[in-house]
């Protein structure tokens, strides 16, 4: 696999503000894809957040495969006391992490009431990798679209305080990446969910990749959509998924434009619920 670099300019200086702001805050959100939930854990952003309360949200639920990851929501209760996981489609999602925010806050509440203080809002930040999803949560728990959202890795640029309710406010926060890439299987799956630029590594490489772990942990999963009853090699996917969309060019197979819509539908969870951790050991 190719070595990966990508870290532009502007998450180094999210990182420092992040770091910046984390004395404000009471509570840090971490949002996890579900469908790689270890891989889009940032070391150096959950080291910069060892003296706060941490809430660890999966989002993308229905995306990920239920049996590995009921495995492995109880590995990550070994290390985070708070975990809690949702379906970005279910309208209870908004009510799971505001509870779950109100509880982690009842200790700071409890301690200005008896300084006969007015206890103040459960100041919560969120940080996550790009595209993870961080500005649709958001979205979801204030009922408006007060952040821009895209499929599209690191559009959010500032640092944004939005008051939730009386309760507590959210500090979004840009999406950022580790400033290296230790382990080669992480970043690959951060870029074929999306959260590292599409041209920072060759299409070809994550779509062989991708049908290489289909081929061995779900060998059925482009049954569906594309008639392929058990995965082969590249250029057979490719050709089947071709002819089955009508992709050519010039009279020949249109890999290029095949290999776009393999990745897309995969990311948008097409191929049913699919782990890309299944057998990894981080």
């Amino acid at each position: 696999m190719s070595n990966i670099h990508w870290f532009p300019g502007h998450m180094k200086k999210a990182t420092n503000k992040i770091n910046d702001n984390i004395r404000l805050v009471d509570v840090v959100i971490i949002l996890l894809d579900a469908r790689a939930p270890f891989s889009f854990i940032n070391d150096e952003l959950d080291r910069m957040c060892t003296n706060k309360l941490k809430l660890i949200v999966l989002s993308k639920v229905d995306l990920a495969d239920k049996s590995v990851l009921e495995k492995q929501i109880l590995m990550l209760r070994e290390q985070y006391n708070n975990v809690i996981s949702i379906n970005n489609n279910d309208v209870n999602s908004k009510k799971i992490i505001c509870q779950a925010i109100t509880q982690m806050g009842e200790a700071k509440r409890q301690k200005e009431l008896k300084k006969g203080m007015k206890p103040q809002p459960i100041r919560a930040m969120v940080i996550g990798v790009p595209n993870v999803g961080k500005s649709s949560l958001i979205n979801r728990i204030t009922n408006k679209s007060s952040t821009a959202v895209a499929n599209k890795p690191a559009l959010t640029r500032g640092a944004i305080w939005i008051k939730v309710n009386n309760e507590f406010e959210l500090l979004d926060t840009p999406g950022v990446l580790p400033t290296s890439y230790q382990n080669e299987q992480k970043a690959m799956n951060l870029a074929l969910l999306g959260s590292i630029d599409d041209n920072v590594l060759p299409t070809t490489e994550m779509v062989i990749y991708l049908i290489n772990y289909l081929k061995d942990n779900y060998p059925h999963s482009l049954s569906a959509r594309f008639g392929i009853e058990e995965i082969s090699q590249y250029e057979f996917v490719m050709e089947t998924i071709c002819k089955k969309r009508g992709l050519m060019r010039s009279g020949n197979y249109d890999f290029e434009r095949a290999e776009t819509l393999f990745l897309k539908e995969f990311r948008q969870g097409l191929f049913g619920p699919i782990s890309l951790e299944k057998n990894a050991k981080f």
